[in-house]
């Protein structure tokens, strides 16, 4: 039986309408994070926003609703702007607003982002819409070329900006933000607070409140524990690591993209399920990479911090910082991706002698006393059985310009093709493509039925994603 929320953290006791309040109920909010419930009642009265909180909080909620309540329906133009660091995080982005934005008939989200061709979006913005969710670098396009007007506009957010700082893009916010009204509401969410937070709200905030939660992650929740290793035996420990603790999705930190490569080849020989996430990948190798990792039907995914950023991935059990990262900051945001939303999760570090100093920096801005295991207490807890991920993806070439919907492709698999709903994992929907995880030990049998039948009524070409 679910606890009653109490009255501050009860959706009902902001000011939003009852069909708000009652889509919220449908889709499960019970009750506000710390982050919502500190930040919507200032968002919701006007107030322009800094607020402070890790991954996983629960802010795109807060920032969506108080834009949607700033929206009005009836005006087809852009009211809204939410600036992100990267493709992935911006795709996450207008999924959750277009599910939150279900309480209104007809509100049309876009999202702009780099990686994309430039002609499907200029015709979509043709076509007009009440909310955009882009990069920096894609949206200045957009107003250099005219393509996108933001008079309109009523709501900035600036979503990650500590880490659009990072990626260089304080000069395209600032040319952004002098293509909107003055007259406007900014809001503005980060998990950290670099010195560049405070020029972006010198310069582009009025009077706003300030909101802090703790950015470290909770100690009960996640369990740190460190290795001493040899250069020569760092890429073998991951795999020790793996076997010995199994989780079912790792996420392992590299300091640079040649250690991602190596690592990569170094667990695919292992028989481990691994991909690679760094620079030097096309935006669509990228975008496929993060799907089949954010559901579940890759066991690890080895990415360098910069890859990484705005990864936001549910039920991650471990976090293996196979380099120990020079910056605290950045340690702390690596680990911070495992034990959200209560559940525990592991971070385990692989420190030579000559990272010593730098984990003594750690434990002093952490306050913790490290927990050093031996790599020769690690043992294979499941012999013979590989770890290998419950699911896998296909990709069904058709995406949003054909109208695909994520309930065309359930249907297809479990009204016509007879599987269980708990055979089907997540659906992502882009342009073109559509990918959906399956059980594994469905899947090979799942892509040659559903390529010989039909999805909304047309035969489709399918695949089944390997390494």
């Amino acid at each position: 039986m679910n606890a009653i929320p109490s009255p501050a953290t009860d959706f009902s006791s902001l000011p939003l309408p009852p069909q708000a309040i009652e889509n919220l109920q449908r889709l499960g909010y019970t009750a506000m994070t710390p982050i919502q419930a500190a930040t919507l009642p200032l968002a919701l009265a006007g107030h322009d926003l800094i607020a402070q909180a890790k991954t996983g909080s629960g802010k795109t909620a807060a920032f969506a609703l108080a834009l949607l309540a700033n929206l009005n329906p009836r005006r087809f133009a852009v009211q809204a702007l939410v600036l992100c660091p990267t493709r992935e995080l911006a795709d996450q982005v207008t999924q959750e607003v277009r599910r939150l934005a279900r309480a209104e008939d007809h509100i049309k989200v876009l999202t702009l982002c780099g990686g994309s061709t430039m002609r499907p979006q200029l015709a979509s913005l043709e076509h007009g819409a009440h909310i955009v969710v882009g990069t920096p670098g894609r949206i200045m396009d957009h107003l250099d070329r005219g393509s996108l007007d933001l008079q309109a506009l009523n709501t900035l957010v600036l979503d990650e900006a500590d880490r659009m700082l990072d990626m260089g893009f304080f000069d395209d916010i600032a040319k952004v933000a002098q293509h909107c009204p003055a007259k406007r509401q900014t809001l503005l969410f980060s998990a950290t607070y670099p010195e560049g937070i405070g020029k972006l709200s010198a310069r582009f905030l009025r009077e706003p409140k300030e909101v802090k939660l703790a950015a470290a992650p909770a100690p009960t929740q996640i369990r740190q524990r460190f290795f001493e290793v040899t250069e020569a035996e760092r890429l073998h420990a991951v795999g020790l690591l793996l076997n010995h603790y199994r989780p079912v999705s790792t996420l392992a930190f590299c300091n640079t993209k040649q250690q991602c490569r190596d690592l990569v080849q170094v667990l695919r020989a292992q028989g481990f399920s691994a991909l690679e996430l760094h620079g030097d990948l096309e935006q669509r190798d990228r975008d496929q990479v993060f799907v089949r990792f954010a559901n579940r039907s890759c066991s690890v995914l080895v990415a360098t911090d910069i890859a990484a950023r705005g990864l936001d991935v549910q039920q991650l059990e471990a976090v293996i910082n196979v380099d120990i990262s020079p910056d605290v900051d950045t340690h702390i945001h690596r680990i911070g991706r495992t034990g959200r939303a209560d559940a525990e999760g592991w971070a385990f570090s692989l420190a030579s002698l000559d990272e010593m100093g730098r984990v003594g920096q750690i434990e002093a801005a952490m306050k913790l006393t490290s927990d050093w295991q031996k790599l020769d207490t690690l043992t294979d807890s499941q012999p013979g059985q590989p770890l290998r991920p419950p699911m896998a993806t296909l990709q069904i070439m058709g995406g949003r310009k054909e109208k695909i919907r994520a309930g065309d492709v359930l249907g297809a698999l479990t009204k016509d093709l007879g599987y269980a709903g708990s055979q089907v994992g997540k659906i992502s929907i882009n342009e073109f493509s559509t990918y959906v995880a399956v059980q594994a030990d469905i899947a090979a049998q799942a892509c040659q039925r559903l390529a010989a039948g039909k999805v909304k009524g047309k035969s489709v070409k399918v695949r089944l994603m390997t390494d």
